[in-house]
């Protein structure tokens, strides 16, 4: 399976309007790959608070509309990373879209944990509750959004309804870098998964993001990794590896779950 991750660049003087239309041309020109990823909040930019309200859509809303047609043309699966979703009851998500070759919508995933401690993301937007995966030929993917990284039950969660390759879109700020690719490589490890972590460059709302988009096998191994620009990364996955490294080092099976304390 060949994935391509698109790290944008976001930069607060470009409209929506205007980077919605370029990155479905970046999407486009990724013919020939099976899966492309793009990251969390990029229409918007995940640390510009101010524009969540005047900004967000419904699910079949305009970003979907475009990311939809990129797909058809380019005959790719597509996280379209993450939307500032609107609710029908007003209440705001982060919520992450996936769209099938057919520009079908095939899945979403409204971020469970939200950014913030009791500002910005935190207070702004509703948690969502559910795991979420979906089917690909060759792969089962697992969605999560930027923060919830940092938690690794939700990926455990994942892996155990199936997951094979956990796919994370994230506006993650340059200041914690080093703990975007050390938490990446823990989920891959741990979760004996490919991990597709997407990430913004550029500076949303002043906050520099960290770019340093990077692809890691089951192993930890990093197959790739970018810079701190906008930058297309392409890497060619072995559906059987995940089951190979599961069968050579099962430590998932050695689990203890449910033990209690006295």
């Amino acid at each position: 399976m060949r994935a391509s991750l698109i790290q944008i660049a976001v930069h607060d003087g470009e409209s929506v309007v205007s980077r919605r239309s370029r990155v479905a041309e970046l999407v486009r020109e990724q013919r020939g790959s099976d899966l492309v990823v793009l990251p969390e909040l990029w229409p918007v930019g995940a640390f510009a608070y101010e524009l969540f309200e005047t900004e967000a859509e419904p699910l079949d809303g305009p970003t979907r509309e475009v990311m939809a047609k990129a797909a058809r043309d380019a005959g790719v699966w597509l996280h379209a990373g993450s939307i500032v979703e609107r609710a029908g009851d007003g209440s705001l998500y982060n919520t992450a879209l996936v769209l099938s070759p057919e520009g079908e919508l095939a899945a979403t995933y409204r971020k469970v944990h939200r950014f913030g401690f009791d500002q910005g993301e935190a207070v702004m937007m509703a948690a969502g509750d559910s795991l979420t995966t979906v089917e690909l030929p060759e792969q089962t993917l697992g969605l999560a959004t930027c923060y919830d990284l940092r938690f690794p039950e939700l990926f455990r969660g994942l892996v155990d309804v199936g997951a094979t390759t956990l796919v994370i879109a994230a506006g993650w700020p340059a200041r914690r870098r080093e703990h975007w690719t050390l938490l990446s490589r823990a989920r891959a490890v741990e979760d004996q998964a490919y991990v597709l972590a997407c990430c913004t460059a550029g500076t949303h709302a002043g906050v520099e993001q960290a770019g340093h988009s990077l692809v890691v096998d089951p192993w930890g191994e990093v197959l790739a990794e970018a810079g701190v620009g906008e930058e297309v990364l392409t890497v060619e996955l072995d559906p059987a590896k995940v089951a190979e490294t599961r069968e050579q080092f099962p430590a998932l099976k050695d689990r203890m779950l449910g033990l209690r304390h006295g």
